[in-house]
C-alpha cells in the first residue's frame, strides 16, 4: 500500500479532510469560504472533533515524556485519520482490479532530538510522528482487523474517533 499510504493520503488530507476543518472554516466548491453546514452538522462535527482532540490530548511522546496538544493539532489530527480512511478505500478498490505481489508495508521513518521534538511539540500544528502513525491506525477498524488486534488493547480501543 506503499503509493496509496504516502501520496494518496497526502492528497486526501489536504484535498478533503482539513476544507471542513472548524479552525479554517468551511470552503466551498468554488474555494470560497461560506457558511453551508447547517447547525446540526455543526454540532455533530464538532462533538466527533472533540473525541480527536481528547484522543491526542492523551497520548505522549515517549521520547521526551511529555503530552501531545490535542487542541493545538486538532485540524492536522482530523486530516491524518480522514487521509488514512480515504487512501485504505482508494487501495482496497485498486486491489479488486489489479493483481499485486505481496510486499513489505511502506515505511515512515524520522528521528529528532529531544530538544528539537520539544520545539516541534509546542510549535507544530502536526502532532509528532509517531503519534501522526499510532493515532489514526488505533482508529480504524480495518487495521485492527487486519492486524488481530485485541480488543480494548491500545491499538484497538473500544472508543474509536471518527469525523469522517
Amino acid at each position: 500500500m506503499g503509493v496509496f499510504g504516502q501520496k494518496g493520503q497526502k492528497k486526501a488530507n489536504r484535498r478533503m479532510s482539513t476544507k471542513h476543518d472548524s479552525e479554517r472554516g468551511n470552503y466551498d466548491q468554488y474555494g470560497n469560504i461560506r457558511q453551508w453546514w447547517d447547525n446540526a452538522t455543526i454540532v455533530k462535527f464538532e462533538e466527533k472533533a472533540k473525541c480527536i482532540e481528547d484522543q491526542y490530548s492523551n497520548y505522549i511522546l515517549d521520547q521526551i515524556s511529555m503530552k501531545i496538544n490535542g487542541r493545538s493539532t486538532k485540524g492536522e489530527n482530523i486530516a491524518d485519520n480522514g487521509g488514512l480512511k480515504q487512501a485504505y478505500r482508494a487501495y482496497k478498490k485498486y486491489e479488486r482490479f489489479h493483481t499485486m505481489p505481496q510486499q513489505l508495508p511502506g515505511i515512515w521513518c524520522g528521528i529528532m532530538n529531544d530538544k528539537e521534538a520539544i520545539r516541534k511539540l509546542r510549535t507544530s500544528e502536526h502532532s509528532p510522528g509517531p503519534i501522526r502513525v499510532k493515532g489514526p491506525l488505533s482508529n480504524s477498524i480495518d487495521f485492527a482487523t487486519a492486524y488481530d488486534c485485541p480488543a480494548a488493547s491500545p491499538m484497538n480501543p473500544v472508543r474509536k474517533c471518527r469525523v469522517w
